[in-house]
């Protein structure tokens, strides 16, 4: 077993043995019970190698989500995107909508169900993006920190929008998504309509050209309601949520 490098199976050898031999197991079950023992761990392992190399800022998962609290919200859409159907396809999700509404935390949680399904998966804001791309530009090396990039089945960049883009940056952004289009999945949050990223982008037809590959294959999710952050504070009456213009599809 150490030569093959089952070192859980060897640990627990001798209590495996002992339990087969109470419930006189065969030596199949006593062989599938130690296997079993040795598999769960390496899978174990395995999904907390791949966690934190996501460089998800946090664990969360849909269990943990108030969907209570955003009603707004389909549940069985979530749901089917949990599946990871869209990912086998290629194709992306876009959380829409005001700050602390959840967007990040149901990336994130789709983050996790996809490591549970065994996919490579990548964690980064925006802004830490472009500025990583931007210097790997200036240094010629742009081709080989791209593909960084592109190697994750999915995706995950957070919080589009919070920062107007130079004609350097959003060149740099369009070429990720364009390399990325029908070839890897993308989460993307923002709290910007996709009306304004044409001001976001500071080109009108260089945002429609990024929106094209986006959104031709894409699930979108229009998240309306308050802040998660103050949702304790406005249950109290201590905080009134101020309205918020509602982040439109178009």
């Amino acid at each position: 077993m150490e030569k093959l490098k089952l070192s859980t199976a060897a640990v627990h050898l001798e209590g495996r043995l002992q339990a087969a031999t109470q419930r006189q197991a065969s030596y199949l079950e006593f062989l599938d019970d130690l296997l079993e023992g040795e598999l769960t761990v390496r899978e174990e392992r395995n999904l907390n190698m791949r966690t934190r190399m996501a460089r998800l800022p946090y664990r969360k998962t849909l269990e943990k989500f108030d969907f209570s609290f955003q009603p707004g919200i389909d549940q069985k859409t979530i749901r089917e995107l949990a599946s990871m159907a869209f990912v086998r396809q290629a194709a992306n999700v876009v959380f829409l909508g005001p700050p602390g509404v959840g967007k990040t935390h149901l990336a994130v949680a789709l983050g996790m169900e996809a490591l549970a399904a065994g996919l490579s998966v990548y964690f980064i804001p925006m802004a830490k993006l472009v500025e990583d791309l931007r210097r790997a530009h200036d240094q010629r090396r742009l081709d080989t920190r791209m593909r960084q990039y592109l190697r994750p089945k999915l995706l995950i960049l957070d919080e589009a929008g919070y920062t107007r883009l130079d004609p350097v940056a959003a060149n740099l952004v369009f070429q990720l998504v364009n390399t990325r289009y029908e070839r890897g999945s993308m989460i993307l949050t923002s709290n910007k309509s996709f009306g304004e990223w044409g001001d976001l982008f500071g080109d009108a037809v260089l945002a429609s050209a990024v929106l094209d590959r986006l959104l031709h294959h894409s699930h979108i999710v229009n998240i309306r309601g308050q802040s998660y952050r103050l949702r304790e504070k406005v249950r109290a009456g201590v905080y009134a949520t101020p309205p918020v213009a509602e982040p439109e599809v178009s």
